[in-house]
């Protein structure tokens, strides 16, 4: 187990240095002056020059991609132009509402996906997994981010039971309960397309395990149908599931970027969204790379806890 957790973190450096080059190439590519979008009123042509010179914008981009990436190696994301502050304190501050949302929505669709696709797996083809199949299908086509207008009408306009957006109320808010009532809204917009992911899959690998011989001789010996389905059917089928709750994981992460922005949730993905408006180049690699590499190291975790569970998957 040790030695193949080793192999997977050295295959990870050239993974995350793949990352650097693409996050550094698509910014390089989006047109547009930083200087330009910095200075406003002020972006004359000697201002602009004097700007570039001081960023370091005037380098040729090889050789801005390694001062970056150098500094990247020492912990140093840059310093934000619109903020003028380190990117990295940014970021992280953001990353930590980010986290508490795309937790929430992990939570959420992993538990009922489980169950979703366990019943279903255990009525096939009856009236359960009819109903449950066809809501399944309908939440992985539904667009996130309509989903999410459609609650916020339904949920905060008309019904006034949630509020709308934010992470907690402007005046009084504060507290586990405040943060709660904010989170109901967008983690359920984010997690509705992970459900249906994972209640699928679920469904299909609880199908496989429960044709095996060994569970017609749980029954044989007249244990129970729960003990059948879930002391040794669901525990068989654990380790195809679980890099599916992984890639999921890292689907919430991502997602919870543009959903974010629907809710005015206070994460990366607004930070993205006004980095990228004023062109602050430091600040957007820095909040796409964490994001990226975080998506990276769960995909990870979830390897290394089905070879935990099934040892025959490192070979």
């Amino acid at each position: 187990m040790l030695g193949y957790t080793i192999r997977r973190l050295l295959a990870l450096v050239p993974v995350l240095l793949g990352l650097t080059v693409i996050v550094f190439a698509i910014m390089a590519m989006i047109p547009g002056d930083p200087a330009t979008a910095i200075l406003g009123s002020y972006a004359t042509p000697e201002n602009v020059a004097r700007l570039n010179r001081e960023l370091g914008l005037d380098r040729p981009l090889v050789e801005q991609y390694f001062i970056w990436l150098g500094n990247l190696a020492h912990g140093d994301l840059g310093r934000s132009y619109s903020l003028n502050r380190p990117v990295l304190d940014e970021v992280l501050e953001r990353f930590s509402a980010t986290l508490v949302l795309a937790g929430a929505a992990l939570v959420l669709c992993t538990v009922f996906g489980l169950l979703i696709g366990i019943w279903t797996a255990a009525r096939q083809y009856g009236l359960v997994d009819r109903v449950l199949t066809f809501v399944v299908l309908v939440g992985i086509s539904i667009p996130s981010f309509w989903l999410g207008l459609l609650l916020i009408l339904l949920f905060a306009v008309r019904l006034r039971w949630l509020p709308a957006s934010g992470m907690q109320a402007i005046y009084g808010g504060g507290g586990l309960g405040d943060l709660a009532a904010h989170l109901v809204l967008p983690a359920t917009t984010l997690a509705v397309v992970a459900t249906g992911v994972i209640a699928r899959l679920t469904r299909s690998a609880m199908l496989e395990v429960l044709r095996q011989d060994f569970i017609r001789t749980a029954r044989a010996k007249g244990l129970g149908e729960g003990r059948v389905l879930y002391g040794h059917a669901f525990r068989a089928a654990l380790v195809a599931i679980i890099p599916v709750i992984g890639v999921q994981a890292g689907f919430v992460l991502g997602g919870a970027v543009y959903i974010e922005t629907v809710f005015q949730w206070p994460g990366v993905g607004g930070m993205l969204v006004t980095a990228i408006s004023t062109r602050d180049v430091l600040l957007v690699q820095g909040g796409v790379l964490v994001v990226a590499a975080s998506y990276v190291l769960f995909n990870l975790l979830a390897d290394l806890a089905q070879t935990w569970l099934d040892p025959r998957v490192q070979t």
